[in-house]
């Protein structure tokens, strides 16, 4: 079933998991992104069939990715952000971000985080914040691990 989210010229946003392009997913991810390089492409398909997933299309080919880990009722986490070079300027990651945070259930969430390297004016504008509680928060990050396998 296509859930197309939203239109935007040729462009259409869709969180329809049957239209995502996985192999175009995991070429991006494993090669352009700084965040998941060498990601095993099995890591892209479950990471992303065990979240909720915005896919943005141009000429039947997708463009752009989100995901977020989710409950769906008290906490999500934006990951996999992205929209190709070819495609970026033209406010794509700003209809991505208002389609996602327009959704009833992010809404009713507690907490929604990210995390981002250089991203912070276009996160800001829906809301981001730096953790109020810095030193409340804490994590295991191995950013080589897809490296090292």
């Amino acid at each position: 079933m296509q859930q197309i989210i939203h239109t935007q010229g040729e462009y259409y946003f869709s969180s329809d998991k049957s239209l995502m392009q996985w192999e175009r997913i995991h070429e991006w991810l494993s090669q352009e992104s700084y965040w998941s390089k060498n990601i095993p492409y099995d890591t892209v398909t479950s990471a992303g069939e065990n979240s909720f997933c915005i896919g943005v299309f141009y000429q039947g080919q997708q463009v752009g990715y989100a995901r977020i880990i989710t409950d769906y009722n008290t906490f999500g986490y934006l990951a996999d952000v992205y929209i190709i070079s070819e495609h970026r300027r033209k406010g794509l990651s700003k209809i991505m971000m208002e389609c996602i945070m327009k959704l009833d259930w992010i809404k009713g969430l507690r907490r929604f985080m990210l995390a981002t390297l250089d991203a912070h004016d276009l996160y800001k504008q829906y809301g981001f914040v730096q953790p109020t509680h810095p030193n409340r928060l804490m994590e295991i990050n191995k950013p080589d691990i897809y490296i090292s396998r």
